[in-house]
């Protein structure tokens, strides 16, 4: 008599007999592994859907999920990075320019702008300056010298509004060079208004933030540079691939550029297009 807790019986019926389409031989997934490999070295800080979105530009004809099944498996899933818990939930403090109260409504509304610092390979300072359009998320200009000042910035202002036409309102922080009188006294007569957020409150700003994050990540911890020329030409490289071919998540994995391309058509809700130019006195 079987206890009541015993295992049930179990019989041997051969070797399993092949069913259906044999097993795929998963050697022909080694290119396309070699393909994923490439674009992960060149966008540390994306993800498998991230990934495919070249992948298909590439013409590999591959679903979402075979990527993520390879991605898993090369063990390039990346570390999800917990907050502590007491930086969780909104900031006390937070001002009325910050961009979450003052969101950009549209191309051309909002830009933002700040500095990052680096060094070259000899140890000489090197700074940045980083000018990004909030709601296409194009990175406008990315100047670089060994010292920067208000007149420099409005220098790089001026180029960038004579080809792309002047924004709402610049958003930064308040620091030294974008007070200056050079700057502030200028902005409101070639038609702009500041927009700075609080001080030491860099998540008031999370695009600019956001962008300088993966700046120094994809960028500036991988390479070395010899001198500020040579900053700047490299820098021009990233500037270009960043607008051109890297998808970005919040525009549904289009490029900045091509979804600034779909704004100045009308779409996404755009207003049509006013192609004003400043020039500096």
């Amino acid at each position: 008599m079987r206890s009541r807790n015993a295992a049930p019986a179990r019989c041997w019926a051969g070797p399993a007999q092949p069913c259906g389409t044999p097993p795929r031989d998963r050697g022909e997934d080694t290119p396309l592994i070699r393909a994923i490999k490439r674009l992960a070295r060149q966008h540390l800080r994306g993800g498998y859907r991230r990934i495919h979105v070249p992948l298909e530009r590439e013409g590999w004809a591959v679903n979402l999920k075979r990527v993520h099944r390879l991605w898993r498996g090369l063990g390039l899933r990346r570390k999800v990075r917990r907050r502590p818990q007491h930086k969780l939930g909104p900031k006390v403090g937070t001002s009325a320019n910050r961009c979450v109260n003052q969101p950009a409504r549209f191309q051309n509304d909002a830009w933002t702008y700040d500095f990052i610092a680096d060094r070259t390979r000899r140890g000489r300072t090197l700074k940045w300056l980083t000018l990004v359009d909030e709601d296409t998320r194009e990175c406008l200009a990315l100047h670089v010298d060994y010292a920067l000042t208000g007149t420099d910035v409005r220098r790089v202002l001026t180029r960038v509004l004579g080809r792309r036409g002047a924004p709402q309102r610049v958003r930064s922080d308040n620091g030294s060079e974008f007070i200056r009188e050079s700057l502030s006294g200028w902005l409101p007569a070639a038609g702009q208004s500041r927009s700075p957020w609080r001080r030491a409150a860099p998540w008031e700003n999370g695009f600019i933030a956001s962008f300088n994050s993966r700046f120094r990540d994809e960028f500036l911890e991988m390479e070395e540079f010899e001198s500020a020329s040579d900053a700047k030409e490299k820098g021009g490289w990233f500037r270009r691939e960043y607008d051109t071919i890297r998808p970005h998540s919040s525009l549904d994995y289009q490029t900045p550029r091509r979804f600034g391309g779909e704004c100045d058509r009308g779409l996404h809700d755009q207003p049509p297009k006013d192609k004003k130019t400043i020039s500096d006195p």
